[in-house]
Parts: C-alpha cells; structure tokens; sequence
C-alpha cells in the first residue's frame, strides 16, 4: 500500500499492526500508516490480485 498523505510504501499487515491499540480495529476498514498514522482504506481484493500478478510479470522478464 502507498499513504495518500507521505507517500510511505507498506504492506497491509504492517498498517494492520499499527492500529492495534484501537478498540473498532477488527470492524474498521481503515489501515493506518506506519510512518505518519494517517488512516486509509484497505485495498479491495481485485488491486492486491493486480499486483502480484504485475509482480509475476515483472520477475519472469528478469
């Protein structure tokens, strides 16, 4: 994932990690940014499928 805010590039699991002091994380859709703390939206299924395809792609090239 990219923060819309900093720019920071993370993986879902490490925003995940940083809202666990948050009491509504497991009913929250919302990821926060390991580097500023700005909340964004999970990327839906489909986005994730994209890129790890584009990544299979781009190491079968190499």
């Amino acid at each position: 994932m990219k923060c819309s805010l900093c720019g920071f590039e993370f993986k879902e699991e490490e925003g995940q990690a940083a809202c666990k002091g948050c009491p509504v994380s497991r009913s929250c859709s919302l990821v926060k940014c390991p580097n500023c703390g700005y909340e964004i939206p999970k990327e839906p299924g489909f986005v994730k499928a994209l890129k790890k395809w584009k990544e299979r792609i781009y190491e079968a090239k190499r």
